[in-house]
């Protein structure tokens, strides 16, 4: 990407993020409530991740678990039907309104609209036989690590969810060979209309 199509980049996530957050002020109230309701836990969920260069950051989420879910089985993802989701929680995730607080991320610039997805430093991921793998020594993570993460990106949206990182990091590198601003608005409307219909939990095809 160029100079120009940088910036470009970076004055289409301040303006995004910052109507973002004035206009979903509503939705935020009414997620906090609905949090707050069901089980009496705290509102948001705060995790550290690793950005450009290595770089960590703290993100925030609403909360869509039960407490303390990582107490017993430690950082893990979400599977299909995970029994920690809770009921808003299931709801959050589908539509992605979990994500909202990270507009801030974006508006600060931690974060970007479009890019990879932002992990946890030090986070590993359980092959088939069973071996843990550090997600720093699966090829293409220091490219991807070379450019802002993303709260969307080609790997969220085409991947499926239960696919490893190895694979889903060869759709991190192909948006980094093309990335461009035409680029960005086509995945970000894509990421819109997907949350739109609810559909960030499915397992198959999203749109």
């Amino acid at each position: 990407m160029t100079t120009a199509g940088r910036v470009v980049k970076r004055a289409l996530d301040v303006s995004l993020a910052g109507t973002g957050l004035l206009l979903s002020m509503p939705v935020w109230v009414l997620a906090a409530v609905a949090v707050k309701l069901e089980d009496g836990g705290d509102v948001f969920y705060s995790q550290e991740r690793a950005g450009q260069g290595g770089r960590v950051f703290r993100v925030y989420k609403f909360r869509s678990m039960i407490p303390d879910a990582e107490a017993l089985v430690g950082a893990r993802q979400a599977s299909d039907g995970d029994p920690r989701i809770t009921r808003v929680g299931r709801w959050l995730r589908a539509t992605a309104m979990d994500e909202l607080p990270q507009l801030w991320s974006i508006f600060v610039g931690d974060m970007s609209f479009v890019g990879p997805r932002a992990l946890r430093p030090g986070e590993i991921e359980l092959q088939g036989d069973g071996r843990a793998e550090a997600l720093e020594d699966v090829p293409g993570y220091a490219l991807r690590s070379s450019v802002v993460p993303g709260l969307t990106g080609v790997a969220q949206i085409y991947a499926a969810r239960d696919l490893p990182r190895r694979q889903k990091f060869r759709y991190d590198r192909v948006y980094i060979r093309r990335r461009s601003v035409g680029l960005d608005v086509r995945l970000i409307a894509l990421s819109f209309w997907i949350s739109l219909r609810g559909r960030w939990e499915v397992r198959g095809r999203k749109f």
